[in-house]
């Protein structure tokens, strides 16, 4: 079931994609010095679905860089679940052992 899913989504989002790289492979000049727009200092000759795809990359880069951020609280309190279980476990197996090593107590 995924699989078609993901078929069924993946290729008119693939059409799009290659269709816009198509539509858009006239050269543009990126600058990058806000300065002198006639004549910028640095600049860079690229198609225009570069530029779009370049920062649609660079975009879900940061995005994602944000998001682990963020989450690094719940990551910090999840290893620090996973330590204390395998603490606890051990003091168990512990008690676990000592307690059968006991002689049993006979009641009358």
């Amino acid at each position: 079931m995924g699989r078609l899913l993901a078929v069924i989504i993946g290729l008119p989002v693939s059409v799009a994609i290659v269709a816009l790289a198509v539509a858009n492979r006239r050269p543009v000049t990126l600058s990058l010095d806000p300065f002198s727009p006639d004549t910028p200092v640095i600049s860079v000759t690229v198609p225009l679905f570069a530029v779009i795809f370049g920062a649609l990359i660079l975009g879900l880069v940061i995005g994602g860089l944000v998001t682990w951020a963020r989450q690094g609280r719940y990551r910090r309190a999840a290893r620090r679940a996973r330590r204390d279980l395998a603490e606890a476990e051990v003091r168990h197996e512990a008690q676990m052992a000592t307690a059968t090593a006991l002689p049993a107590v006979v009641r009358r």
